[in-house]
């Protein structure tokens, strides 16, 4: 990403102060990252003592598949100008060695330094490691091949469910989920949406929002919501990059205050059947994963913690549904298994769940896709995903994969992307990998990691447990062959992890 203060410049450095390098062979599989790019990034900035502030990115760029990166263009924002970066045009540089792992350099204000982790569609999970001695920025992101052919206003049409997230200026968490209609044209119709901040939440209608591709070049654009926080009397206003006409990268470009957080998240076009979705859309599996941001006494500490959650919601396609899952909130684990739960689901996509006293909302991306905002005081967020519908033992669990921590929602949250490799062996498989590790301190690259994990026999629905330095002590929740998610159980600091193909 970038440097977020000059004057806090820092060569990135190892756990040891040793100079990192890239991998080695250096360079041998760059063709890996080739075309147009855009990313999108979550973390937060450091000055020391312990104290962070919210930080976001999005942006583009072209890989020529050689080690060089052109036409980049990047949004930032945070607390403070220096933070705020419009339409940055950079160049830079990157390797990829021979495990896929790699190293980019940006040529931007201050610098910034990137590790990342090939997948292969030809994406890729990214990190920034060049804080160092407390001070900078840490965080990750997702980098995504685009469709250049969708870089206009007009490309932008039909319906679509968003999904945003982040801090104020106090360290408040808000989270927003909703859907809209596109008219390809700029106006965005039947908008519907829910808000948690800090647990006040809240139902709205959105009226006059707007949008529009003003960079065919870059496939950048600008994106106007109403009033939606603590009656802010002014609009929110985003920059979205398009990945393609069903994916946009949206931020918001508001400066952030007590009042106002610094939102990131998706916009993704629905999938909905003739006529809308109904209770069928949702029937099946779905994984689900979500990260919240408790304030104190969350696991016994006196300072904010980490809340991650992961499961497997199977609903019955007429309104009932199953609730197995994990959580840890600043290091007390909790496993709950066999909830019994209701929906409803509105032809717009939006869906009130039910179980227990429990309450959430989702808005359904397509049958068993979709976003998630709970109106808890930690203000979970996330997704869920169709799982595929097989019976899954360890050889599922079998391959390279590319794994990544998700948005962080504290600093002490341990921050890493890298390659990894399971064996499928039964009864107890194996992962071995090497990962890079971004934190305040410095960047630890190259690192050996190895875990062994077990998938659940009976009964025969993708929940394994993982024990070693991929993971932690956790428990996976099996999406298909290609994608699985940890949440640890034994991490004061706990993420969702994230390991693709």
């Amino acid at each position: 990403m970038r440097k977020l203060n000059i004057l806090l410049t820092v060569c990135f450095a190892l756990v040891f102060a040793s100079t990192a390098q890239p991998q080695s062979p250096a360079g041998v599989n760059n063709a890996e990252l080739s075309g147009n790019y855009a990313f999108t990034f979550n973390g937060m900035t450091t000055g020391g003592g312990g104290a962070s502030t919210v930080f976001a990115g999005v942006g583009r760029f072209t890989a020529d598949g050689a080690g060089n990166l052109i036409n980049g263009e990047l949004d930032t924002n945070g607390i403070g100008p220096q933070e705020k970066l419009i339409a940055q045009t950079f160049i830079g540089t990157y390797q990829i060695g021979a495990d896929h792992r790699g190293v980019m350099n940006l040529n931007i204000p201050g610098g910034g330094t990137l590790a990342f982790a090939m997948m292969a569609n030809g994406n890729a999970k990214f990190i920034e490691i060049d804080a160092a001695g407390g001070h900078g920025t840490v965080g990750s992101g997702t980098m995504e091949k685009t469709d250049t052919t969708a870089y206009n206003t007009s490309q932008i049409t039909g319906d679509y469910a968003f999904g945003m997230v982040g801090l104020d200026g106090s360290n408040n968490r808000t989270a927003i989920a909703g859907r809209f209609t596109a008219n390809g044209a700029g106006t965005f119709t039947n908008g519907a949406s829910d808000v948690n901040q800090s647990g006040l939440f809240t139902t709205w209608n959105l009226v006059g929002a707007n949008y529009i591709v003003t960079d065919t070049v870059s496939g950048r654009g600008i994106m106007n919501l109403p009033p939606l926080a603590g009656g802010v009397p002014t609009n929110l206003n985003f920059i979205f990059y398009i990945v393609n006409a069903g994916k946009l990268f949206a931020m918001e470009t508001d400066a952030v205050t007590i009042a106002t957080p610094l939102l990131n998240g998706v916009v993704l076009q629905q999938q909905s059947p003739t006529g809308g979705f109904s209770s069928a859309s949702l029937s099946g599996g779905m994984v689900i994963y979500l990260t919240g941001r408790a304030g104190s006494g969350c696991g016994g500490g006196i300072g904010p913690a980490s809340n991650v959650l992961a499961g497997l919601l199977s609903a019955n396609g007429v309104g009932g549904l199953n609730l197995t899952y994990d959580q840890n909130c600043g290091g007390a684990p909790t496993s709950t298994t066999g909830l019994l739960g209701t929906y409803s689901l509105a032809s717009n996509g939006r869906t009130a769940i039910r179980v227990g006293t429990n309450y959430l909302v989702a808005y359904l991306v397509s049958s068993n896709q979709a976003i998630f905002i709970v109106p808890d005081s930690s203000v979970l967020f996330g997704f869920g995903e169709p799982q595929a519908p097989v019976s899954f033992t360890n050889s599922t669990v079998k391959g390279t994969y590319a794994g990544s921590t998700t948005t962080p929602a504290t600093l002490g949250v341990g921050i890493f992307s890298g390659e990894f490799t399971a064996d499928g062996a039964s009864p107890t498989g194996n992962i071995t990998g090497i990962e890079d590790i971004g934190a305040p301190s410095g960047a630890s690259t190259g690192v050996a990691a190895n875990a062994t994990y077990s998938v659940a026999s009976t009964p025969t629905n993708g929940r394994g447990t993982i024990a070693g330095s991929v993971g932690g002590n956790g428990i996976m929740y099996i999406v298909s062959p290609s994608k699985f998610v940890v949440v640890s159980l034994s991490d004061l600091n706990p993420a969702v992890l994230i390991f693709e193909q």
